[in-house]
């Protein structure tokens, strides 16, 4: 097996000429048609827990292919189509833990499809339309919907959002949603958003079904302007049936110093559930050098305080990136040379002080790859017997190389 996954690899890694499939455009339409192919391995090394952990050791691999196709009418009107094809080992999926949540992102399961004894997923990322004039953007169907302010924690990016510790973010998984942005003024602009829920089923690839739960159904509204050298922004609505009041602001200090701040209240619509405020405050430098210092602090107040709380978390429907209140994060990047570009994060659980460093160095073969090399080291008390005792300390270490084509 994993001689397999190394031939492909080193298959993958000999450079040639890219373009895309198809170019053609006239006075009035463009049509551009491109792609992405990722092979990666990966090798992990689970905490020794039988409880929690179905395989202590892994070295597995697989890949991805992605076609991209734009189309533009005239400057209004647009046409974006993102076809996913996965080869992926089915350890992989959970990484070994007994209690991994299989689910996908959330959205209609009608345009996905598992095939090959279940190794592999077709699936639509992106099915959109978008109509633009001099004020006015209106985007139908299967689309990203990034929210996020702050870097590493992103409570107010609700849909999809990635964990602090993903460096590779260049195609944000879409949901499906209408979108409708209205610049009312010069620096102002005002953001209606509808994102379909749906139900859950076990049956389906996904674990989602392909019927809408309207119930559930977010809506926001987010409106944004520009004071001085800071915008702010104000946000309000539904996420899944709970009730949403938050803000964002980001800006820079001194002419040295960028600030970025993000956060919301949760109202939840089941009374047995208590009210959430969660906030990330973070600051970042950029050097002439290129080297960039960021520092993150990030609240959430309904969650754990405790490993006890953490034990309850992993038995329930809990979806969150993180278990308990109070976190810290530093991060670094640096271009160390032309084609070689380092990045580094390093996440403090300051309730049971556990923490996880995650390396990442990715270098340019050529104008169309590239190799990146990635690493995670986990560092707290280790689990005994299905029993948490630190958060980042149940974190398996992992290393992973990946090799990306574009064309």
């Amino acid at each position: 097996m994993l001689t397999r996954y190394i031939i492909f690899l080193f298959t993958l890694c000999i450079p040639s000429m890219g373009q895309a499939f198809y170019q053609w455009q006239d006075d009035d339409t463009a049509v551009e048609l491109r792609g992405l192919i990722r092979g990666f391995g990966v090798a992990i090394n689970n905490p020794n827990d039988s409880v929690l952990y179905a395989k202590d050791k892994l070295i597995t691999g697989g890949g991805f292919g992605r076609l991209m196709l734009d189309i533009q009418y005239k400057s209004s009107l647009s046409f974006e189509l993102h076809a996913l094809q996965s080869i992926v080992d089915d350890q992989l999926r959970t990484g070994g833990s007994r209690f991994s949540s299989p689910l996908d992102v959330e959205r209609s399961d009608a345009m996905h499809w598992r095939f090959a004894d279940q190794h592999a997923d077709l699936l639509i990322d992106r099915f959109n339309m978008q109509y633009v004039t001099d004020k006015l953007t209106i985007k139908l169907g299967r689309q990203p919907i990034n929210l996020a302010t702050t870097f590493y924690f992103t409570p107010n990016d609700f849909f999809a959002p990635y964990a602090a510790q993903i460096f590779y973010r260049s195609y944000k998984p879409g949901v499906d949603a209408a979108r409708l942005d209205w610049q009312w003024s010069e620096l102002s602009q005002l953001s209606l958003m509808t994102v379909v829920d749906y139900k859950l089923d076990v049956e389906t690839s996904t674990g989602w079904s392909n019927s809408p739960d309207w119930s559930e159904t977010s809506y926001l509204a987010r409106i944004s302007t520009l004071f001085n050298i800071f915008e702010f922004a104000g946000l309000a609505g539904k996420v899944n049936g709970d009730d949403i009041i938050g803000m964002d602001f980001q800006g820079e200090l001194f002419d040295w110093l960028g600030v970025r701040g993000e956060g919301h209240m949760r109202f939840p619509d089941e009374v047995v559930q208590s009210r959430d405020v969660k906030f990330s405050l973070g600051f970042e430098h950029r050097f002439e050098n290129t080297l960039t210092l960021r520092l993150e602090q990030f609240y959430q107040g309904a969650w754990g305080s405790d490993n006890n709380d953490y034990n309850a978390a992993i038995l329930t429907e809990n979806t969150t990136f993180y278990l308990a209140r109070n976190y810290t994060a530093f991060g670094v990047n640096y271009e160390i040379t032309s084609l070689l570009f380092g990045d580094a994060v390093w996440l403090f659980n300051n309730d049971d002080s556990s923490s996880l460093l995650a390396l990442y160095a990715s270098y340019s073969l050529s104008d169309e790859s590239e190799l990146a090399l990635g690493l995670n080291l986990a560092v707290g008390e280790r689990p005994i017997n299905g029993i948490i005792s630190s958060e980042f300390g149940g974190y398996p270490a992992s290393l992973n190389v990946e090799y990306r084509l574009f064309f």
